[in-house]
Parts: C-alpha cells; structure tokens; sequence
C-alpha cells in the first residue's frame, strides 16, 4: 500500500508553521550555540509535521448527520377578526 500524497494545503501549513516558529524560538530563546540551534529546529520540524499531519484530506469529511426535527403540536385556533369585516362585493353579471 502506497503512501498518500500530501496535499498543497498540507505543505503550506507545515511550511509556514516550520518557519514561524524556528524564527519565534530562536528569537525566545535568545541561544547562539549549534546545539541550540540544532533542537530549535528540529523542535520546529517536528511541529511543522504535526500541523502537517492534522489537515484534514479534501473530499473525506465527514457526512454530516441529520436529525429529525421535534414535533411539535399543531394548535388550531380562531382569531378574532381585528376590525369589522368588510362587506361582501356582489359581482354584476353582465
């Protein structure tokens, strides 16, 4: 079985959470030395992967679930007219 393809979104999230945040851990942390360096940006990848990994696929969500609606009574009422009602027109037959 073949792995799947990762999907443009995939690599742009992933990317982009790579950059941003090796950029915002070094800036934190302030470190100069390789092996800080080094586990930032391994701290990195493994973040980008994971932001990577949790994009949802396209065209796999899931089926969204319908519920019957609540019954409700049916009331039969009579209003009162609001005025008196108008007269009926009888219509000339020519």
């Amino acid at each position: 079985m073949a792995m799947p393809r990762p999907t443009a979104a995939q690599l742009a999230y992933g990317s982009c959470t790579v950059i941003f945040s090796t950029l915002a851990l070094l800036l934190l942390s302030q470190t100069s030395s390789a092996v800080g360096i080094a586990i930032t940006a391994v701290a990195a990848l493994a973040l980008g992967l994971l932001v990577a990994m949790t994009v949802p696929p396209p065209g796999k969500r899931p089926a969204a679930v319908e519920q019957p609606a609540p019954e409700e009574p049916v009331r039969a009422s009579v209003s009162a007219p609001a005025s008196t009602p108008e007269p009926v027109r009888e219509r000339a037959v020519s």
